[in-house]
């Protein structure tokens, strides 16, 4: 690996500042600690910091050798938040707060965004500008969209915006980028189905809701199967029912909850639709009620095709062609897509190995467990962070020594 030997050489200490970050997680719009944290290494290092954006957000601000008079600039983005969950692990640097945990690395993200940070203040080796974002608040929060729609892009004018994640079960060395959609949008949908409550020994006299909710959910697949295209993907997923309270009572009201996953608003918007008719119909016809909510979250992640291609170029230079990899789209959310609304750029993988890596750990031995996102025997591999750093920097420096064609496809919004 082509890796940039100062940042080699502060590892260690970014690894530390990582393992801090883990051992101190912080829920979404709650991140002050990391937040501080951030915003004093960038000062240190000589880094202008904004605070405030999307609440707990920091932008560092690295101009090159010009001083940014280029005026040209890029964007380069790492989540900082953690989520609700109590963490398995008995290394030294497991949280220390029950019930919050990094199980999905965004310390990590963090860590290599931070490597980059400090070699690029010390090189400047570009003319331009080179934005660091790190965002609150993605584990549901929305951080993202927050920071957008407290200026971020005004104030910081870019003319594209990255970001990375590390993902579990890729040989590290490795990263996946791919044009297109790389990760699905995530709705919530919510349904109540109002029949008439009755003795359960009599159900001629009532309306049970609980047959209904079931022809209900059955329904739905068949949008899956005979209105969507079928080479496009999506998940409705039917994950909570609630109804009565006794077994000889027919309730009077059943409850369905779940998600839907789609690649394209196109599918979403025909999956939305058919689902309220299919709720609305089917209860109708059993002589129900029906109240329909349906709730959109985040937006499909979906990379610009010259973006992708650009950031696969810098990996190859970095791992070698065979180790930057086609990116297999996932039917996970991520709020980043909210920037690549606004903004071309692409979302890349950056592989986390097998979960090998916990038992060099001081302290302790392999941690029992899959070490895969959201598992509460997860921990971001350190050997990514002067990889991830060098591919920071490397993207940052090719892209400002460039000009993008001026016809490249822009993001639409659905």
């Amino acid at each position: 690996m082509n890796l940039i030997e100062p940042i080699l050489a502060q590892a260690a200490a970014i690894t530390a500042l990582r393992r801090d970050i883990h051992a101190h997680p912080e829920l979404c719009f709650e991140e002050m600690r990391t937040a501080d944290l951030v915003a004093e290494r960038l000062t240190a290092w000589g880094i202008p910091v904004h605070r405030g954006l999307g609440t707990t957000g920091v932008v560092g601000v690295v101009h090159g050798r010009d001083g940014g008079k280029s005026g040209r600039a890029i964007g380069l983005r790492a989540d900082m938040d953690a989520l609700p969950m109590t963490e398995f692990n008995t290394f030294t640097h497991a949280s220390k707060y029950h019930g919050k945990m990094h199980a999905c690395g965004h310390d990590g993200h963090t860590a290599m965004l931070l490597a980059a940070a400090q070699h690029l203040a010390a090189s400047r080796d570009f003319d331009g500008t080179v934005y660091l974002i790190f965002q609150p608040a993605e584990e549901g929060g929305g951080g993202a969209r927050e920071m957008i729609k407290d200026g971020l892009f005004e104030q910081f004018p870019m003319e594209a915006v990255f970001g990375m994640h590390n993902w579990p079960g890729m040989a590290v060395g490795r990263f996946a980028v791919s044009p297109g959609p790389v990760m699905a949008s995530s709705n919530e949908f919510r349904i109540v189905i109002t029949g008439k409550g009755g003795h359960a020994a009599l159900p001629h006299t009532g309306i049970d809701p609980v047959p209904v909710a079931c022809q209900v959910v059955l329904g739905f697949q068949t949008i899956l199967t005979r209105n969507k295209k079928p080479i496009e993907s999506a998940v409705i997923s039917a994950t909570m029912i609630h109804a009565g309270e006794a077994t000889n009572v027919i309730p009077d009201a059943c409850e369905i909850q779940g998600t839907v996953r789609c690649f394209s608003f196109e599918t979403l918007d025909l999956v939305e639709r058919r689902m309220q008719e299919i709720a609305e119909g089917v209860s109708a016809a059993f002589g129900a009620q029906c109240t329909f909510e349906f709730t959109r979250n985040y937006p499909p992640t979906i990379n610009t095709a010259y973006e992708a291609e650009f950031c696969r170029q810098v990996m190859a230079g970095i791992v070698g062609e065979g180790n930057a990899l086609p990116q297999e789209p996932t039917l996970g959310a991520e709020d980043f897509s909210y920037m690549l609304l606004e903004k071309p750029g692409a979302y890349c993988f950056i592989a986390n190995g097998d979960g090998a890596h916990r038992a060099t750990y001081e302290g302790g031995g392999h941690d029992a467990g899959p070490c895969t996102l959201h598992n509460p025997h997860y921990d971001f591999n350190d050997e990514l962070i002067p990889l991830g750093g060098t591919y920071w920097v490397r993207l940052a420096e090719e892209w400002l020594a460039h000009e993008p064609p001026a016809d490249r496809p822009m993001p639409v919004k659905g």
